[in-house]
């Protein structure tokens, strides 16, 4: 499935060179997905770790962009704190486009006893999703909120929590296991840049802004 994105393409001849993409981390958040689809978009090859920062926060993935240390800033548009990038004059809104997220789903330590009344981490943007994929046999539940869904997956491998509601590549990186059915989440994602870059609209810009969704 291929979406359609409006881009406003910046110059690279003011960088130097390529430019990189801050968002979300640790690895194996939506985010960093979605970074990856951006430095395609605008770049053409894979990106490697060396384009893409990963940030405990989108507030410090800001922070690199006003520093300078990267070019741009991709965030999701359910983000509770979106609205303070749009607000913030040193930013620039980049592009828009809508990708599929990886797949979530609620995830445990295999073999390890799950109480009757878990403590389930997750981030929360999807907290939703935790009433929605929690198995009906748990008649109860504490959330923990935590600052992204790998970190959620994190919680559960050092002990912290019982739980995590995480993505696929996240739950496998930490080594967990799913324990319910798995779902993915159509999102639009904002793209910032510092304020008074030089755009360019590309002369073909259906063709440009093409982008694929990501699959897991």
């Amino acid at each position: 499935m291929r979406q359609m994105v409006n881009w406003l393409t910046p110059s690279f001849a003011a960088h130097g060179g390529s430019p990189g993409v801050a968002t979300l981390g640790p690895a194996g958040t939506s985010s960093e997905v979605a970074a990856g689809i951006v430095w395609q978009s605008l770049e053409g090859d894979v990106p490697s770790t060396r384009n893409i920062a990963l940030h405990r926060t989108y507030e410090d993935a800001a922070e690199a962009v006003l520093k300078q240390d990267v070019d741009y800033l991709v965030v999701a548009n359910a983000y509770s704190g979106i609205s303070e990038f749009y607000m913030d004059t040193r930013l620039s809104l980049a592009g828009v486009f809508v990708m599929d997220t990886p797949h979530y789903g609620i995830a445990q330590l295999p073999g390890e006893a799950v109480p009757d009344r878990p403590v389930v981490a997750t981030h929360p943007a999807p907290r939703p999703l935790v009433d929605e994929l929690l198995p009906s046999h748990f008649t109860d539940r504490e959330i923990l909120q935590v600052t992204s869904t790998s970190t959620a997956a994190q919680s559960v491998r050092d002990g912290v929590t019982d739980l995590a509601l995480t993505t696929v590549p996240a739950a496998e990186a930490h080594g967990l296991e799913f324990i319910s059915r798995k779902r993915f989440i159509r999102m639009l994602w904002s793209v910032f840049t510092l304020n008074g870059e030089i755009f360019v609209v590309p002369d073909d810009t259906a063709e440009a802004g093409r982008i694929t969704h990501a699959h897991t």
